[in-house]
């Protein structure tokens, strides 16, 4: 090939290079499609804040059994651990020696008695001896007063007996309460002491219904007393407050009670004032010494807007949402939270009801972006906001007011 053909077939190749190069300039790339997102309209519901303690379960009744007799214990009638009735037998304190001083007591009844018979006897003949002025009247006065001198002796004997029986009695120490009692914590044999500070028998608590006690901090306790003053919330004093307990490996707050009771003073060193909650226990599984959370009425009643928690974000100590205006453009919103109730957040500001907002798709947006959002409807699970329920509760820190 000449120097010339090989000169025109370059100035070909490159020709045709560069009518490739301008054709490929002249095309733009397509550009990416808007990310697609999840927006839901806010759920607006009839919410009521509940405060949530933490607390321990006490018994409505417990004793301390002692013997109200001295003597050696004879027999034991209960097995440590179990439920006992009002009544039961439990010990017995050998009874020989109160049966002993029964029989005197009851044998000196017997000679008061007597003794009363012959004086009111003597009396009667005085009287007619008087009236036939047979003796003096200074004698007529000491037959009558014998006859009270032994009238008085009578009503003693038999206060003898009285008192005698009661020891009989009392050797037969029996269950004061019906509920759980403890073990026995002294045997056969042993030389009880009786009264008051007497040897400690056994414990038994009751279990239907039970207490649980828990302490509210000041700024709590302000509340309650304005909103109860404006009678936005049901008087604690008064009227019997709901209440809603779970136990440690429990949720949903399953029991359901009352507040009874709110002391009549701030402890000055915890700056704290303690409540009770009252509870059914027909099965025995609320014992006595558990810990317990318990929920009490924070707030009165109100229309409230709610979201999922997955639809709100953090910007450092400022929580926000994102919605999508008419125009499908993301614009950001500061919100002010509540509680958590009945799994979803309370918004307090920052959405109406009628906003879209984006529920799933959050981190792959940013304000004023183009998006295409797909609209879902939240899904409530139990669409009671009234009541505590699964997966209900205050945000950490706080406690829902």
């Amino acid at each position: 090939m000449s120097t010339f053909q090989r000169t025109a077939v370059f100035i070909i190749a490159f020709a045709a290079t560069g009518i490739l190069l301008a054709a490929c300039e002249g095309q733009k790339p397509a550009p990416p499609p808007p990310p697609q997102v999840t927006v839901s309209k806010p759920l607006v519901r009839e919410v009521m804040e509940w405060d949530e303690y933490t607390g321990r379960l006490e018994a409505v009744d417990s004793v301390d059994v002692r013997a109200r007799v001295s003597g050696y214990l004879q027999s034991i009638h209960f097995n440590d651990g179990q439920i006992v009735k009002e009544g039961d037998l439990l010990f017995v304190i050998d009874p020989r020696p109160y049966q002993a001083e029964l029989d005197r007591a009851q044998a000196e009844l017997k000679l008061a008695k007597a003794r009363l018979s012959l004086a009111q006897n003597d009396l009667a003949r005085a009287k007619n001896l008087l009236s036939a002025k047979a003796i003096s009247v200074e004698e007529a006065d000491t037959r009558a007063s014998d006859e009270k001198v032994a009238e008085a002796t009578v009503q003693q004997a038999e206060a003898a007996v009285d008192a005698a029986k009661l020891n009989v009695e009392f050797t037969q120490v029996r269950a004061p309460i019906a509920g759980l009692i403890s073990r026995k914590y002294v045997t056969e044999g042993n030389l009880i002491n009786g009264g008051t500070g007497g040897t400690l028998l056994t414990t038994i608590v009751s279990l239907n219904p039970i207490y649980c006690y828990f302490e509210a901090d000041e700024q709590s306790f302000l509340k309650y007393s304005r909103l109860e003053k404006e009678g936005l919330r049901p008087d604690t004093r008064d009227t019997d407050s709901p209440a809603f307990l779970e136990l440690a490996d429990e949720t949903g707050f399953p029991h359901k009670g009352y507040v009874d009771f709110i002391d009549n003073r701030i402890d000055t060193q915890t700056g704290t004032i303690r409540g009770r909650g009252v509870f059914e226990n027909p099965g025995g599984v609320l014992t006595p010494g558990l810990f317990a959370k318990i929920k009490i009425v924070g707030s009165a009643p109100y229309d409230a807007i709610l979201l999922p928690d997955e639809a709100v974000g953090s910007d450092q100590s400022q929580k926000f949402v994102l919605v999508v205006n008419p125009e499908n453009t993301v614009e950001y919103r500061q919100v002010e939270l509540g509680p958590k109730i009945n799994g979803f957040r309370v918004i307090r500001s920052g959405v109406k009801p009628e906003d879209k907002v984006i529920v799933k798709g959050l981190q792959r947006v940013a304000p004023g972006a183009v998006v295409n959002p797909v609209e879902e409807s939240l899904v409530v699970k139990n669409d009671n906001f009234l009541t505590p329920g699964i997966a209900s509760g205050s945000p950490k820190g706080s406690t829902g007011g």
